[in-house]
């Protein structure tokens, strides 16, 4: 028996060191382990927290607190730039490939109407400038044409002369035209955003004067078109951003006394259409850039009511180009509205504010919806002693029917209101 007992005792020795032995590793193990264990679970819950909430822009997917815009594939506390391969706490300006919150500055733009304004000619004239050094711009302009013009988004003028005091009168020439830059404030109180200085005028009193007009237009914060010192920026549109979207404007002339006038041939000068060729090429350029182009042109016969083939076949020329709306003036009487291929062709406007006294004439009124749909209305109005003010009552819906009568399928109800018969 007492071997027997030395035998059970030694196996319960064993198995005593054996179970104490265990209980030491899994003691070990237990101490050791969970502070592994416990940082896997950190980074996971971190890779989930950052996945599921990021700040940044670039390709990513490691761990680590980060501010990167570039290439990277590292884990840790980092600040790098280049497109990411890693995820944590990020900031970055690369390209992602995550989700996170909208940057504010990628909203889409409110998309609203856009109002326009259009006039012909303008010429501020020894009477012109009189009435208004004595009675301002109510001497000149009514308060209602005031408004319309001061409201409206874009507001534009042919401008048939040059702002300057300098320069000599063309030789031969019967009519030129220009005016002292202290005159702009006029402009100012029109509300005038635009000018077009694409015709026979802008070149009256020589370069000096033209120059003299750049300058002070741009002293005024006025923009010009069919103009300029080099062909560059006398082919150059202008863009305005309007109701979250951008309005191109393109001008130029078929009408000019003398060929030195073209920018083909000197520099400064004008924008010149007596081909289609030049105009239609700055179309297409421009429309690439904006959302809706309309091109101004001085162009006809002066005094007739309806407009040349040669201006017609300008105006589709354009319109096949990308011109979403052709305006025209210098014929110094209104001619009629055409639509072609959906999109409106106004051909003269007349004058707006150049002789004492106009009998007949209109002012333009265009509304670009958000639907991308263009509305035209027509504001007849007329000039008594330099003073144009809207015609009311018989008067106004007189030269309604008018110009409907010289118009092209083109219906005009009694708000001035314009139609294509067409559709």
């Amino acid at each position: 028996m007492g071997r027997v007992q030395k035998t059970i005792a030694v196996i319960s020795v064993i198995v005593i060191l054996v179970l104490a032995a265990a209980l030491g590793i899994f003691l070990w193990k237990e101490s050791g382990g969970s502070r592994t264990l416990g940082k896997d679970q950190e980074s996971d819950g971190l890779q989930e927290e950052i996945f599921g909430e990021q700040g940044l822009s670039g390709n990513t997917g490691t761990s680590g607190e980060q501010e990167l815009s570039g290439n990277a594939g590292t884990s840790g506390e980092q600040e790098q730039s280049g497109n990411t391969g890693t995820s944590g706490e990020q900031e970055s300006s690369g390209n992602a490939g995550n989700s996170g919150e909208a940057d504010p500055s990628e909203e889409e733009p409110v998309i609203t109407d856009v109002s326009m304004i259009f006039t012909g000619d303008v010429m501020l004239g020894s009477s012109v400038r009189s009435n208004y050094d004595s009675k301002g711009i109510r001497g000149i302009l009514s308060e209602y044409l005031q408004q319309e013009m001061v409201q409206a988004d874009i507001t534009m003028v042919n401008q048939e002369f040059s702002f300057s005091t300098r320069g000599t009168p063309m030789p031969d020439k019967q009519y030129t035209f220009r005016a002292d830059p202290s005159y702009l404030s006029a402009f100012h109180e029109m509300g005038i955003d635009v000018v077009s200085l694409a015709n026979n005028h802008a070149l009256d009193y020589g370069t000096d004067a033209l120059l003299d007009t750049f300058a002070a237009l741009d002293e005024a914060g006025i923009a010009y078109a069919g103009a300029g010192e080099t062909k560059e920026r006398a082919e150059q549109p202008i863009f305005l951003e309007c109701g979250g979207r951008t309005v191109g404007i393109l001008s130029a002339s078929r009408v000019i006394p003398v060929v030195s006038w073209n920018i083909e041939n000197r520099q400064p000068g004008l924008f010149c259409t007596y081909d289609s060729t030049a105009l239609v090429a700055a179309i297409k350029e421009a429309r690439k850039q904006c959302d809706y182009l309309l091109v101004y042109v001085h162009w006809g016969v002066e005094r007739q009511a309806y407009p040349e083939s040669y201006q017609r076949n300008l105006a589709q020329a354009y319109i096949d180009a990308g011109a979403d709306l052709v305006v025209g003036s210098h014929p110094h009487v209104p001619q009629g509205i055409e639509y072609y291929q959906g999109k409106p062709i106004v051909y003269s406007l007349g004058n707006f504010i150049f002789n004492p006294n106009m009998a007949k004439t209109y002012v333009l009124k265009v509304v670009w919806d958000a639907a991308g749909e263009s509305r035209l209305k027509v504001i007849p109005v007329a000039a008594v002693n330099t003073f144009t003010s809207q015609l009311e009552r018989q008067e106004a819906e007189e030269m309604l029917r008018y110009i409907e009568s010289i118009s092209y399928d083109v219906a005009i109800d009694g708000d001035g209101m314009v139609s294509n018969r067409r559709n």
